[in-house]
């Protein structure tokens, strides 16, 4: 699995906040193994999970529309 955007803000709201993931898993409702995968940059999780597991820090996800780059632009 490789790392992404969401599992690297996790892991860092995580540790800036002093939560381990066990920590993370009981406040946010979740289970510790769905936290791990998550963390990890796992392609497939339940959506509503994500949001539940971020909104304890007060953050939600929207849908953004990528935007063009000159490499991008050039395929």
């Amino acid at each position: 699995m490789t790392k992404n955007i969401i599992a690297t803000k996790l892991k860092a709201l995580r540790k800036e906040f002093g939560l381990t993931q066990v920590d993370l898993a009981m406040k946010s409702g979740v289970g510790l193994n769905f936290v791990r995968e998550l963390e990890q940059g796992k392609a497939t999780v339940r959506m509503d999970k994500v949001l539940q597991v971020f909104s304890l820090f007060d953050y939600e996800l929207i849908p953004v529309k990528k935007m063009l780059t000159d490499e991008s632009s050039a395929n």
